[in-house]
């Protein structure tokens, strides 16, 4: 990535942030723990007029690593 688009994902998430903050402080609260390997993480989406949807996905050890990286802006 290069610093003008390391520069706009600093603003996308501060953005982000300001408009969604029980779930930037959730997120934040929680990957902040750590994600360990054998995690859960499940995520559902309700649109209108539509089922939800639902999936899950087991953190594995590629997944952690990831994790670290990302955690780190």
């Amino acid at each position: 990535m290069n610093p003008i688009e390391m520069m706009q994902f600093a603003r996308d998430l501060e953005t982000f942030k300001k408009n969604h903050p029980k779930v930037a402080k959730f997120l934040a609260t929680e990957f902040s723990k750590g994600l360990p390997e054998g995690s859960i993480l499940e995520l559902k989406i309700m649109r209108p007029g539509e089922e939800e949807k639902v999936s899950n996905m087991r953190v594995l050890p590629d997944d952690v690593s990831f994790v670290k990286k990302i955690t780190k802006s």
